[in-house]
C-alpha cells in the first residue's frame, strides 16, 4: 500500500534528483575552498537544495557564476 501524496510521484523524484546534485555541487566546492563549517552543515541539514545554493552563489569564497555552469556543459 502506498500513501497518498498531494502530488505525482515524478515530482517527488525531480526533488530529489534536485537535492542531490546542490548537495554534491555545494559538498564539492566547501571541500576544495577548505570551508570546514559550510560543509558539515551542508552535509548534515537538508533543506532540498536552498541552502546549497545560498551556499554556492553568495557565501563561498569564490562564489559559483552562471558562466562557470555554462562552461561544464559545453566541454
Amino acid at each position: 500500500m502506498t500513501p497518498d501524496l498531494p502530488f505525482p510521484n515524478f515530482v517527488v523524484v525531480l526533488i530529489f534528483l534536485w537535492s542531490l546534485m546542490a548537495k554534491g555541487v555545494a559538498l564539492w566546492r566547501a571541500a576544495n575552498l577548505k570551508q570546514r563549517n559550510w560543509f558539515v552543515a551542508i552535509l548534515v541539514i537538508n533543506t532540498v537544495g536552498i541552502a546549497e545554493l545560498i551556499y554556492l552563489f553568495k557565501f563561498s569564497k569564490k562564489p559559483l557564476t552562471m558562466k562557470e555552469i555554462r562552461s561544464w556543459f559545453s566541454k
